[in-house]
């Protein structure tokens, strides 16, 4: 498939015109899985820690980890737009770490542009990063890295006090130069509302049809965790019970010794 890169020009214009499709992304050979789809954007998420690394919640992955995820993503990508995750920490001590550690993911890591969680207290650090060249995707509602303060897995803005903080928060991101909003479990209606008061797109996960746009976590759609069945989650294949079945076939024909065959060994 051959097409042209995906920039941030594009998704800015797709607003009000054209769905934008957003899926994580952890290696190289998925990113060039994902090269063949009309696929507008690659996140290289935090989600990392509990997909690939086996952590509980997106805490304890590091800017290391992160820089290291998304250069293997990078090697593999060529059209999407690249964007990856500022994790726990990485940016909020001050605006000097905020554009160290997103130095770090564009030059290092190969990425186009970082995601960062949190509303009007991280706006300083946006305005930053994004008058430094560096382009931001912003994130408000659930935030995985404030999964302790918010008592856990819990839809956002569902009272009016909360409704108000989400608006100042989007508003404030936008002003501060972010060009597109994640965001997270909330009420459709919510993230109906907060899309037509901003100019730049939003992109949904679990916030139901009215974002511009939606991203789901490449393993979960494609049922790679049978177990992991969230509301708002849709499943495209069954890949779990296809790899399980698979490798029980591998372990079948080695013991009956029918694999390797002939076709599969060298001679002389």
């Amino acid at each position: 498939m051959d097409r042209k890169k995906v920039s941030v020009l594009d998704i800015l214009s797709s607003k009000g015109k054209k769905k934008i499709t957003m899926v994580t992304c952890y290696d190289a050979l998925s990113a060039s899985l994902i090269n063949e789809t009309d696929m507008d954007m690659v996140l290289v998420g935090d989600s990392v820690g509990n997909v690939m690394m086996g952590y509980s919640s997106t805490i304890k992955v590091t800017l290391d980890d992160m820089v290291h995820y998304t250069s293997c993503v990078s090697r593999g990508l060529k059209y999407p737009l690249l964007v990856a995750d500022l994790p726990f920490m990485s940016y909020k001590k001050s605006v000097s770490q905020a554009l160290d550690s997103s130095a770090r993911l564009i030059q290092e890591g190969g990425a186009t542009a970082v995601k960062l969680e949190g509303g009007v207290e991280v706006s300083p650090m946006v305005k930053a990063i994004s008058s430094c060249g560096i382009p931001v995707v912003a994130h408000v509602g659930f935030t995985p890295q404030s999964i302790h303060s918010l008592g856990g897995f819990k839809v956002q803005g569902k009272t009016e006090e909360k409704i108000k903080k989400l608006k100042e928060d989007v508003l404030a991101l936008e002003e501060a130069g972010a060009f597109c909003v994640v965001l997270e479990l909330m009420p459709a209606e919510v993230a109906s509302e907060l899309t037509s008061i901003l100019q730049i797109p939003t992109i949904g996960i679990g916030a139901g049809p009215g974002c511009d746009g939606q991203v789901l976590v490449f393993h979960d759609m494609l049922g790679y965790n049978p177990g992991f069945k969230p509301k708002f989650l849709k499943t495209y294949a069954n890949l779990s019970s296809t790899i399980v079945e698979a490798l029980n076939s591998y372990c079948r024909e080695v013991r009956e010794q029918i694999f390797p065959s002939a076709e599969h060994s060298y001679k002389i």
